[in-house]
């Protein structure tokens, strides 16, 4: 007899939520309140706020959180989109593609830095994006800077055993999916990081048929919501995202990965916002 097809609601969704939307709790607190409330793992963004690359001891620092994330049953994946972080005056900045040779070297040696973090936390991915390009900046040569810089995190990662998991962003070099083809043509070990909200921002891709089509190639996956056309990350249910076909996507493909909500800018809601988004989300599943 043939076996049996599988049924993609046997398939359990592991979740997580990214630490740039508790950046009011201490990183301990904030990760208690995500095992108490039933995630699976952490979206951890290197940050002033929580765990610091640049702060002393890194070493130490970091082989004292892996202990506290294997106590608390929590996975990782090790997020870089700290805004001020390497320039306290220009956000995101420097970049992969900046004009200047010593900003790109900053970054890269910044990525370099979370690829360690990573692999000492036993992180699934570090997730890192291109930049926006400068208004009268030659895309040609940002793209050649891109791959460089990519080409050399992703060496490292190599050496590390670490995951590079590339996102593609409403307003960067690397916009959406079709984008992150063209750079995964140029360095075939980058993976891709998902955002599914950004597929309704930009891009010819929709949520879950970017879930389908690059199902094999994904690295990461965040689920939070938006308003069709506008970058806003919102809560789930609070945008125009279908997100039960996109929960539905996932499950059909298995993916095995975290998925995570990435709310920057409701810490001051995380109290109330963490436990409501897993709830929600695990309503949505339920009802499929």
């Amino acid at each position: 007899m043939p076996a049996p097809a599988h049924d993609p609601q046997d398939h359990r969704l592991r979740y997580a939520y990214n630490t740039n939307g508790l950046t009011s709790h201490r990183l301990d607190d904030a990760l208690a309140l995500l095992a108490d409330s039933g995630y699976d793992g952490v979206a951890l963004t290197l940050d002033v706020a929580h765990h610091d690359p640049f702060a002393p001891e890194l070493g130490r620092r970091t082989a004292a959180l892996a202990d506290r994330l294997r106590g608390l049953g929590l996975g990782s994946v090790v997020e870089t989109g700290a805004r001020f972080l390497l320039d306290p005056r220009r956000k995101h900045q420097p970049t992969l593609i900046t004009e200047d040779p010593d900003g790109r070297a900053r970054r890269v040696a910044f990525l370099r830095t979370c690829v360690d973090v990573a692999a000492d936390l036993g992180s699934e991915a570090v997730l890192f994006w291109a930049g926006v390009p400068a208004p009268d900046q030659d895309r040609d040569e940002a793209w050649r800077r891109l791959a460089d810089g990519v080409r050399e995190v992703v060496a490292h990662a190599r050496e590390r055993d670490v995951v590079c998991a590339v996102e593609p962003e409403p307003g960067m070099l690397v916009e959406d999916c079709d984008d992150w083809m063209r750079l995964a043509l140029d360095v075939p070990e980058v993976t891709l990081a998902l955002d599914t909200g950004h597929c309704i921002v930009s891009g010819r891709w929709s949520p879950e048929g970017a879930v389908r089509g690059f199902a094999p190639l994904l690295g990461a996956v965040a689920v939070e919501d938006m308003p069709r056309g506008v970058h806003e990350h919102r809560a789930p249910g609070e945008g125009d995202m279908d997100l039960p076909a996109v929960l539905t996507a996932l499950r059909e493909v298995r993916h095995a990965g975290l998925v995570s909500f990435e709310l920057s800018r409701d810490s001051h809601r995380a109290d109330v916002l963490v436990p409501a988004a897993l709830e929600t989300i695990r309503t949505m599943e339920a009802a499929r």
